[in-house]
């Protein structure tokens, strides 16, 4: 899941950027409202996390100028300001949720599951393909009832084919969610990562569940059930 972060205060922004990438997240960060309508316009994200109070562009109108464009990616608006007036201006301009700061991080965390589920055509349910399940809420990955151990971009790559299961992603689709905006699409992290996780998941197993679609890019293949 890709999830872009609007917040000027520099520390808070690092040390939510700092949890939520090991969450598995992928995150772009700008520090003004102008730079957040930018990257929100010019990219693809699951989950928009917006300060009010920002500079050059506000949080309030950004979300607004985000939802005139017909973008409908959940909006989480983080505020100083508490008021049921406050709450009903961000809900006029179509954000779907306020996190009143000082919080938590784990009621952050709480906050995103919670958009992404409504956000996603998938609950935060098990996914899974043939004898392949992954848990979300657990981070734990089996294959025919034996436990394997991912690392962090393993399991945020696995969980993104499980989603998308038996459609073909591009190398620049899987890096854009996978990743973040600092990394080359024409770099070979994603081929790497794939023959990382086959010599996991697959190699030891039978059918292969990966694959590579020439030309194009990648995919979990669901085998069709004996007739």
């Amino acid at each position: 899941m890709r999830i872009l972060l609007v917040e000027d205060d520099v520390n808070l922004a690092q040390f939510i950027r700092k949890g939520l990438k090991e969450e598995h997240y992928a995150v772009d960060v700008a520090a003004d409202g102008e730079e957040g309508l930018a990257l929100a316009e010019n990219n693809e994200y699951d989950l928009l996390i917006l300060d009010i109070t920002l500079p050059k562009l506000d949080g309030l109108t950004l979300c607004r100028h985000v939802r005139a464009k017909g973008n409908v990616t959940p909006v989480l608006l983080l505020t100083a300001r508490n008021t049921v007036e406050d709450k009903v201006t961000g809900f006029d301009t179509g954000a779907d949720q306020f996190l009143p700061k000082p919080f938590a991080f784990v009621e952050l965390l709480a906050q995103i599951r919670a958009l992404l589920r409504r956000g996603s055509q998938q609950p935060l349910a098990h996914l899974q393909a043939a004898d392949l399940k992954l848990d979300p809420a657990s981070h734990r990955v089996w294959r025919a009832g034996h436990e394997i151990s991912l690392t962090n971009k393993e399991y945020a790559l696995l969980e993104f084919l499980l989603r998308n299961k038996n459609r073909v992603l591009t190398r620049t689709a899987i890096i854009e969610h996978v990743w973040d905006i600092s990394y080359d699409p024409m770099t070979n992290i994603v081929d790497a990562h794939i023959r990382a996780l086959r010599s996991k998941i697959d190699r030891d197993f039978s059918p292969p569940l990966i694959a590579t679609v020439r030309g194009a890019g990648y995919m979990i293949e669901e085998p069709e059930s004996p007739a």
